[in-house]
């Protein structure tokens, strides 16, 4: 049995969970494709600019390695796409912070970042992981969601029965003294 048979799938959830890997793979693909035909360095520090963030030869191949990564989850789709976004959206908030730290220190950003590529990471990175996470996390999901019922099902029942009273006991049981008496 496959782990994709034993976690809730729902076809209306499962098309944006694919249009989020798709769209962010693709982006990335082209990113990368435009990347490495400038012919940067693969270590450059001062690489060419494409749609508005920079790069480099090494950036380039992740952005494309990541970009099929997205595009494989938006075919398979289900739970796994989902997964997928979650945890590459995740590591695109990681890598915004990465960048912030290399920032203006040549010696150690060998991916080129740049500010405008710290908030292409955070704002990509918040997108992809609410792609994943769309359907899946909320306090108020309807009752036909499979997440739903599947938390539904773990839940231990509350106790039935009569309705009883509890005495509420004087945890002080000398005599009190209030102030002014």
């Amino acid at each position: 049995m496959k782990l994709q048979d034993e976690l809730p799938v729902d076809n209306r959830l499962a098309v944006v969970w694919r249009i989020g890997a798709g769209l962010g793979g693709i982006f990335l693909i082209v990113f990368g494709c435009l990347g490495l035909a400038d012919h940067s360095g693969f270590l450059s520090t001062h690489g060419d600019r494409v749609a508005g963030l920079s790069t480099n030869g090494a950036l380039s191949i992740l952005s494309i390695v990541v970009g099929a990564g997205l595009v494989v989850g938006a075919v398979i789709g289900g739970n796994f796409a989902s997964n997928l976004n979650m945890a590459v959206g995740v590591l695109f908030v990681l890598s915004g912070f990465y960048g912030l730290t290399v920032l203006g220190r040549p010696d150690a950003n060998i991916l080129n970042f740049r500010m405008s590529n710290v908030l292409f990471a955070f704002i990509f990175g918040v997108v992809l992981t609410t792609f994943g996470m769309y359907g899946r996390v909320s306090s108020h999901l309807p009752h036909d969601n499979p997440f739903w019922r599947e938390r539904a099902e773990r839940e231990e029942p509350l106790p039935s029965g009569p309705k009883t009273f509890v005495k509420v006991l004087n945890p002080n049981p000398g005599r009190t003294h209030p102030v002014g008496h």
